[in-house]
């Protein structure tokens, strides 16, 4: 059963106590890494027969795989999709950023530039299930951005991909998609093989190997985040249906082992039915063994003495998704400091963000929404600034850039402006 813990009395120790333990796998990716630098396809289609179940006879998927897997998708699942991704397209176009300029009566202009990255990766997971909704979260964005190339890896089981990921990838105008995954699929958009092109910065959710790789890689190409376990808190007051609370505690148990589910309430009746839906629902899932590891391992329901004390507690928990269940959501909207996504009222499950609502559902884990961000349009542009000074404009502002220049001892840099100021200086 899920562990019911009162705020009162439960050290913050206990409270924010996550068992997250992941294997060490430095070691075996830094292997991975450097055998797809040396040996390129060769290493990704050894990799594939390890880990996958066989090669593909080609890494690279061909327009008319592409077009057989749309076919073989369900027509009622492709509209699903086409409409996923209408909703999607609409909510990041609103978060296209401009460049500006400003100009001073002096004629000086100083600006900002807004670039699209040229060539980005998209790591698509494909191992214990397929998540076409991450190739639309995360490709969209970057269309929208303007990258002139997309690159897509996702694993391929027995040398194939799930249709409903490739049928995804044509809806969201992905430019090539590979047939390798985990950490060789990150070493490859990282350096480059003879297939697989180097790209400029990789996205995209993945086990502890993808995660590992990407820290390993960061430098040589952008990243998104290093994402952990995923995870949701519901703060919930007595007038929540306990079925509901349940259900979406297991959305995000399913996920994986290490995933955490947590519900913060002000009503002991509340929590003590939360707890018996929760094994009630269990015993129905397909995902049983994991969903229930994750509630044994992560799984925890709070009380505390109103619901004021919820909203701070979710504020230093600062999770992944963040649950409003309460008639008036709007009015806790604004306590909300750290979370990566939230969803407001009793008809708002964390799975309506996952895959339909439109706002993305790559985000921050492990309490790194006190300082990140959900994936973007942002995370798939490059800002470069732009000075421009008049003649008459720098004369005016030439003696106090030197005088700050020598103030920290550079003497060369304040030259650099007095020079300008010479007679006859051209």
């Amino acid at each position: 059963m899920i562990k019911i813990m009162r705020l009162s009395e439960t050290p913050k120790s206990e409270l924010f106590a996550r068992d997250a333990r992941l294997a060490d796998v430095g070691a075996a990716v830094t292997e991975i890494i450097n055998n797809v630098r040396e040996r390129g396809d060769a290493a990704l289609l050894e990799y594939c027969e390890r880990f996958d179940g066989g090669a593909p006879d080609k890494l690279e998927v061909g327009p008319a795989e592409l077009d057989a897997a749309v076919k073989a998708v369900e027509p009622e699942l492709l509209v699903v999709l086409e409409r996923a991704a209408a909703n999607i397209r609409a909510f990041h176009e609103a978060q296209v950023r401009r460049g500006f300029a400003l100009t001073q009566p002096d004629g000086s202009v100083v600006g900002q530039k807004v670039t699209a990255i040229e060539r980005v990766g998209i790591y698509v997971p494909g191992g214990t299930a397929a998540y076409p909704s991450t190739v639309l979260m995360d490709c969209i964005p970057a269309k929208i951005a303007g990258c002139a190339e997309i690159v897509m890896v996702t694993p391929a089981k027995n040398g194939a991909v799930s249709p409903a990921i490739l049928a995804a990838a044509k809806l969201a105008g992905v430019d090539r998609v590979f047939k390798v995954g985990g950490a060789q699929a990150v070493a490859a958009l990282a350096y480059g093989t003879e297939s697989v092109p180097r790209v400029d910065k990789i996205v995209g959710p993945g086990n502890a190997f993808v995660a590992e790789a990407k820290k390993q890689v960061f430098g040589r190409v952008a990243i998104d985040m290093i994402a952990g376990p995923s995870e949701i808190l519901i703060v919930a007051d007595a007038e929540t249906n306990p079925a509901f609370a349940a259900a979406d505690l297991l959305s995000q148990a399913e996920h994986d082992k290490m995933a955490s589910a947590v519900l913060i309430t002000d009503s002991d009746a509340l929590a003590a039915a939360v707890a018996r839906e929760v094994d009630r629902q269990l015993e129905t899932l397909p995902r049983r063994e994991i969903a229930a590891a994750s509630i044994e391992n992560n799984g925890k329901i709070i009380v505390c003495g109103n619901l004021e004390q919820a909203m701070d507690l979710a504020n230093e928990l600062a999770p992944e998704h963040l649950e409003i269940c309460t008639d008036r959501p709007f009015d806790w909207l604004g306590k909300v400091k750290n979370a990566g996504s939230v969803f407001l009222g009793r008809s708002c499950p964390e799975a309506l963000g996952d895959y339909f609502a439109g706002p993305n559902h790559t985000l921050p884990t492990s309490g790194t929404a006190r300082f990140s961000s959900p994936l973007s349009v942002d995370d798939f542009v490059k800002k470069t600034q732009f000075t421009y000074y008049s003649d008459a404009a720098f004369a005016a502002a030439a003696p106090d850039v030197a005088r700050f220049a020598r103030a920290e001892g550079l003497d060369a840099h304040a030259r650099s402006a007095e020079i300008r100021l010479e007679e006859g200086a051209k």
